[in-house]
């Protein structure tokens, strides 16, 4: 709580100074109403099925509506939607069943120094520890106060939430989590001051609750979360990226942490419409043959996952079985073709391993899951309009079958279509 509190006493003490508007100030409303549905065939998508499994289709719906006002030294934001599938509801329905993605205000200073409140998206670097979750209809954010400074050269963030169920009077602070966290503290740095590297760097410390609700009492587990991100452009051609995180702390049932993870990828281009890319990702597991001290399985929190790891989803954007945890070895090669001006076609292959011992009836399971085909394109037909599709299939191992799920003998794949439609519909200038 000590530290929660002195977080705070340094935001709100941040040199944010804003000027009083004058006759001269112009302000701006723009509002834009975005429109996606998705129709997907899952036959095997998120998980392998069985031969007794029938596929699965439907098509899923955004429908969100943000405002965003701006003046000299001041900006909001509201965004409100409706996320689920056709069909779902009722066609007579009092139920509400929308809510409120995003309701922030932002104060900034000519200095650079800016404080922002309220529930707003958290998208770093490449969005693998902290994304805006774009693919899910739903989407992901945050209830917190983040404050920093901005120029063309740094970029400072400091965030606070404190999460908690209801205006309590009394019965403690225990957190039944609706949010995944009940406190956070997080810093981030990036320095853009050179046309060949931008790093940046995150430090993040969560708060768990792993206290009693039948008492209210409250007790936190603390993990941490270190790293860094790089990208480099060596030539006109040729980019890298680089990320490195360390995890520690404590776990729900107090384990100690010592997980890590890094990712590495290359991006060539060929000629003016072509570009290849390669890269691998590894993430550290907890086995089960040996009982280790210290809990050994990285965690990439609340990252955009479907953008990793394949595109059907059967790593971190959905569980492994039976509680395990064994990590994960991504090695991707990948092709993209600039078609026309409107057109982009991408076809990305993966090879999958876990990256852990894993017990297989009293033997080492071997580590090598299999291999994901992906295929892509994105038309856009027009400004505000852009359809969207792919298809993809896994071709399993046996040892897919311990970690996620029967059965490998069977033809995984899933396809899906998407039209999303996203104008500008009112802007107002004064």
């Amino acid at each position: 709580m000590k530290t929660i509190l002195a977080s705070l006493l340094l935001l709100v003490t941040l040199p944010v100074t804003v000027p009083a508007a004058d006759k001269n100030t112009e302000s701006e409303l723009t509002v834009h109403l975005q429109m996606r549905p998705r129709a997907e065939y899952r036959n095997g998508a998120l998980a392998p099925h069985s031969s007794t499994d029938q596929a699965a289709a439907f098509i899923n719906n955004r429908t969100r509506l943000t405002l965003s006002y701006q003046t000299q030294g001041l900006s909001m934001g509201l965004a409100l939607q409706n996320a689920g599938v056709w069909g779902q509801d009722v066609q007579v329905s009092r139920n509400p069943n929308t809510n409120v993605y995003e309701a922030w205000a932002q104060l900034t200073s000519p200095g650079g120094w800016f404080l922002k409140a309220g529930r707003q998206v958290l998208a770093y670097d490449d969005e693998r520890i902290l994304g805006a979750l774009d693919w899910n209809p739903a989407g992901r954010s945050h209830d917190l106060l983040k404050g920093g400074f901005e120029d063309k050269t740094h970029k400072l963030h400091l965030a606070l939430a404190y999460n908690q169920n209801t205006e309590k009077v009394i019965g403690g602070t225990y957190y039944a989590t609706a949010q995944p966290y009940k406190t956070m503290q997080m810093l981030w740095y990036q320095y853009n001051g050179s046309p060949v590297i931008k790093p940046s760097f995150l430090l993040m410390n969560l708060g768990i609750e792993i206290g009693s609700a039948v008492t209210g009492r409250s007790e936190v587990a603390a993990m941490q979360t270190i790293g860094t991100h790089w990208v480099t452009q060596p030539t006109d051609h040729l980019g890298v990226n680089l990320s490195a995180y360390y995890q520690l702390g404590k776990t729900r049932t107090n384990a100690t942490i010592e997980a890590w993870m890094m990712a590495l990828q290359a991006n060539l281009a060929i000629g003016r419409k072509w570009t290849a890319t390669a890269g691998t990702d590894f993430l550290s597991g907890e086995e089960t043959i040996n009982n280790n001290a210290t809990y050994n399985a990285f965690n990439p929190l609340y990252g955009t996952h479907h953008k990793f790891y394949g595109a059907m989803d059967y790593f971190y954007a959905s569980a492994f079985r039976a509680n395990l945890n064994p990590g994960l070895w991504d090695s991707y090669a990948g092709l993209t073709h600039q078609a026309s001006k409107n057109l982009t076609l991408s076809a990305k292959y993966h090879y999958f391993a876990i990256t852990s011992d894993i017990n297989d009836n009293g033997r080492v399971l071997k580590r090598g899951l299999g291999s994901e085909i992906d295929l892509q394109f994105d038309w856009t037909i027009r400004k505000e309009v852009r359809l969207s599709g792919g298809y993809s299939t896994m071709l399993g191992s046996a040892s897919m079958d311990i970690v996620k799920g029967p059965s490998h003998t069977v033809w995984q794949d899933w396809g899906w279509i998407s039209i999303n439609f996203n104008p500008r519909i009112l802007s107002l200038k004064h």
